[in-house]
């Protein structure tokens, strides 16, 4: 298709490239060979990765399914758990992973640009994100500190958005859904088998260790990301779990999967989050729960008690095995979450904790420097691990602890605000879904994505996972980008009929 619509464009024009498009030809050529030559004679790991993503990435500019493959499978499966075995190309790893969602990016932008109906009917959450990663940009511009901070910074923040506007843009039909969705009822069964090996192989190694505040027990965290000598996404993988649990109940519940169905996989996708130690579990069950239900507490109450009584059950399950796994009571818990999350205590090697960390930056801002309060300081000045710059000047507080603190460093109240938008109009779109779709299936999966969001909310918060973790912002991504996808599909082409 690509060389047919190349030889129609050429046929159209009636001429030649024309002096000026043979220099352009060879000025790219030169730069690509000379860049080639350098990846040749440095034998540079991370050139050699870039390269070869590059050249995969070209091939993969005409076939975007066969890239969402691959970020699928290599960002859920892969990325997670090279770390444990290889955690010197760990990094290089991700690099080439997230070449290859920027050349999907590319992809969604081009179908985008040359379909006029590509962009018909997409929810206005998909077009905040892009407004996000635009005003990003400038903001970043605005408050330039250096080539390699942007460049790191922009990466880790938008790796992943490739997914979510190519599944937004991109001409993908029911059959290319029902596959991604069972490769991720399959990447939720994974995690057991990883989760029981991390729990008998890793964590006993990592108590031997007697690294200062190491977790042992935090390596447990499936394919998600681990790490011997540092901390894991257990918290992660549970919200991933969690979700895909809301997408089952939803599903039954519209009667689109049996019961028993349900009760076979369940106890496989659950256990995980009986393995580690994930205090926040304890708040994201009963609150996915609780949203999943929401309409059923007056509509069917006798549904929803079943429902809610299910999730308490879960819920003092998991904590029961948390306070098992620790060895302390409930108080002490209760306290200890308090003084690392609410009191002075710092979180880790830190200073700050999550509710510190946004008053220390509400305390360093004030009319003496407003572009810093409303626009941040630009792309990647908060990450302390990569030396960010203003990161140095506060090198053992953790500003960047969470999405919120990094967000408000980085971008400013505008930054954090966009962001915070794009999970409220995603809420909106499923929410019109909801009750304008004539699909169950769409209608349930719209209620597991409602579910689901709070859950992310909750993260920004907590976590700086979705600005950094490929495989959670994965998980991000495609559930957006599918959102969009069932949008455009069910709603907005009926509007358009």
């Amino acid at each position: 298709m690509t060389s047919q619509a190349l030889s129609t464009g050429v046929g159209q024009s009636g001429a030649p490239l024309g002096i000026w498009g043979l220099l352009g030809v060879l000025l790219v050529a030169g730069i690509l060979a000379l860049f080639f030559g350098f990846v040749a004679v440095t034998s540079s790991f991370v050139l050699v990765s870039m390269a070869a993503a590059m050249l995969l990435g070209a091939f993969l500019l005409g076939k975007p399914s066969w890239n969402i493959w691959l970020v699928l499978s290599l960002g859920l499966l892969v990325a997670g758990v090279v770390p444990i075995w290889a955690d010197y190309i760990a990094s290089k790893a991700v690099w080439g992973i997230s070449i290859m969602g920027f050349i999907l990016m590319v992809s969604a932008f081009f179908g985008a640009m040359t379909n006029s109906r590509a962009t018909i009917a997409t929810p206005g959450f998909v077009w905040l994100a892009l407004i996000f990663m635009l005003y990003a940009i400038l903001a970043t511009l605005v408050q330039f500190y250096s080539v390699g901070e942007v460049l790191t910074g922009f990466k880790r923040y938008f790796q992943a958005f490739g997914l979510l506007f190519a599944l937004s843009w991109l001409t993908l039909g029911e059959q290319d859904m029902r596959r991604w969705r069972k490769f991720l009822v399959f990447v939720a069964l994974v995690q057991l088998p990883f989760a029981v090996y991390e729990l008998i192989e890793l964590v006993p190694l990592r108590q031997s260790f007697g690294i200062p505040f190491l977790v042992p027990i935090d390596v447990v965290a499936g394919t998600f990301g681990a790490n011997l000598y540092t901390g894991g996404a257990n918290s992660e993988m549970a919200t991933f779990l969690i979700i895909v649990l809301a997408f089952m109940l939803a599903r039954q519940r519209a009667r689109l999967l049996r019961a028993r169905h349900v009760m076979f996989l369940a106890p496989f996708v659950l256990a995980p989050l009986f393995l580690g130690e994930t205090k926040v579990v304890v708040i994201l069950l009963p609150m996915m729960f609780l949203v999943l239900y929401r309409r059923e507490l007056f509509a069917r109450p006798h549904y929803a008690v079943m429902g809610l009584a299910l999730g308490a059950l879960l819920t003092i399950g998991a904590g029961a095995a948390y306070l098992s796994i620790t060895k302390t009571t409930l108080e002490e818990q209760i306290e200890e979450t308090l003084a690392y999350n609410v009191y002075e205590k710092g979180h880790g090697a830190y200073q700050l904790n999550r509710t510190k960390v946004l008053s220390f930056w509400a305390e360093r801002q004030g009319a003496h420097d407003p572009v810093s309060l409303l626009l941040g300081n630009g792309l990647g000045s908060a990450h302390t691990n990569t030396g960010g710059h203003v990161a140095m000047r506060y090198p053992t507080y953790g500003i960047g602890l969470t999405a919120a603190s990094t967000l408000l460093w980085e971008l400013g109240i505008v930054g954090l605000t966009l962001f915070l938008g794009i999970l409220a109009l995603a809420w909106r779109t499923a929410e019109r879904l909801r009750n304008d779709a004539t699909d169950a299936m769409v209608r349930a999966d719209a209620a597991a994505i409602q579910a689901a969001l709070p859950l992310f909310a909750l993260y920004v918060f907590y976590r700086v996972s979705l600005l950094e973790t490929l495989s959670f912002q994965i998980v991000f991504a495609t559930l957006l980008g599918y959102l969009a996808w069932m949008h455009r599909r069910h709603v907005g082409h009926a509007s358009h009929a």
